[in-house]
Parts: structure tokens; sequence; C-alpha cells
């Protein structure tokens, strides 16, 4: 199985191929996409979410799960924080969480946003309400009440160990690689449900241990 690491980040993330090589994208979540794009113009999260899709893609196919409900919601789980003042935004996220209410705020606001772009596609209602369900959660609830869940907070917490994920956090948060590995929010058993993200993180975490020493 390659590191996320292997793939190159761009606008074309739908076609790229899963793990298995087969393409897993279809046109609706092009469009929730497309639609989604405008809100993630803010903390990265344009970065941040593509990375998120691709490891979504590989734990549905190593776990299961339901991609109609998966994909939507790990393309818009962060919508929400185009509402946050920029000034604001990292009191709630990183190494260590200052603002436990600027965590909810972001997830709160991110559901009015998903649930107008997936109303605006036509989306099934039962499948938009499983997945305005995640969005309201997917930081502030530490348990995950589906497979669906899991993996969405799962393949959310894996861009930390991604190389585009780890050198923009490092930066971000002022950190030495070796600095940002101790941090707990890189703690592999804690923070994951799935034994394939726990897996990934550490195949990803040794790539990244292996580029700091040539860098």
């Amino acid at each position: 199985m390659p590191v996320i690491s292997d793939l190159k980040v761009g606008d074309d993330w739908h076609v790229l191929v899963n793990v298995e090589g087969g393409l897993r994208m279809r046109a609706i979540f092009d469009e929730i996409w497309r639609r989604a794009k405008p809100y993630l113009n803010t903390r990265q999260n344009d970065i941040h979410t593509e990375i998120s899709v691709r490891f979504a893609e590989m734990l549905l196919e190593k776990e299961g799960g339901d991609e109609n409900v998966v994909m939507p919601a790990i393309i818009l789980h962060d919508v929400g924080w185009i509402k946050v003042p920029e000034e604001e935004q990292n009191k709630g996220f990183g190494p260590e969480i200052q603002s436990p209410s600027v965590v909810k705020n972001h997830e709160l606001e991110g559901v009015q946003i998903a649930k107008g772009i997936l109303e605006a596609v036509d989306y099934n209602e039962e499948k938009i309400a499983l997945i305005l369900e995640i969005i309201e959660g997917h930081d502030s609830r530490k348990e995950a009440d589906s497979i669906n869940e899991s993996i969405v907070k799962d393949a959310d917490k894996l861009w930390r160990f991604s190389r585009e994920g780890f050198t923009i956090d490092c930066n971000r948060f002022n950190l030495k690689p070796m600095e940002r590995v101790k941090k707990k929010d890189l703690d592999i058993d804690s923070i994951f449900f799935t034994e394939s993200a726990k897996q990934i993180a550490r195949k990803e975490i040794q790539v990244r241990l292996k580029e700091s020493k040539h860098s």
C-alpha cells in the first residue's frame, strides 16, 4: 500500500485512483466538492480536505462503510471554519486546544453550510441527516457511533501524518519535527478508531521522521 505522500496534491483529486486502482468518485461528489471549495479558502482547508478525502477512500476500501455518507461528510466537515475569524481559528485546533467553543462553533456553522449544499444537489434526505450528525461532532464528540463516523474522524486526523499536514503544522505551531511527533494529537493508539488508520499513520510517521533527517 503506498503512503499518501506518493500522491500529488492538485485540483483533480476526484479522478485519483484508490489503493486498489479503481475510480471511486461519482459525479455527485465532484459537484459537492465544487460547491464546498469557496468555503475551504481559510486555514489551508482546501489542502487538508483534499488529503482527508484520499485517506477516507483508503479507509472505505479497508473498513467498509457507506461512501454515500462518508464522502460528502469528509468533503464538507470543515466548511464551517470560514465563519470563524482567522485570529480565533488557532484556538480550536492543533496540538493544544485552547477554546472548545471555537471547535463547536465551526462544527455548527459547518452543519448549516453543508445542509445548504446537500439540499442544493438534491441529496438523499436520510443520508443528509447522517452526514450532518457526523459533521456536528467530528471534532468535539470523542466517540464514534458508526463505522461511517469512525472513518470520517480517522481520515480527518490522518491529515496530520501526511507530508503536507505535518509540514504545515510544524510551521503553523513553530515546532521542530521531533517536537511535533511527541504531541498528544499524534498519539496513534489513542486518537484513531480503526486499525487501518493506525496502520496508515504508523507508516506515514516513519516516512516523516526519515524525511526530517534529510531536511
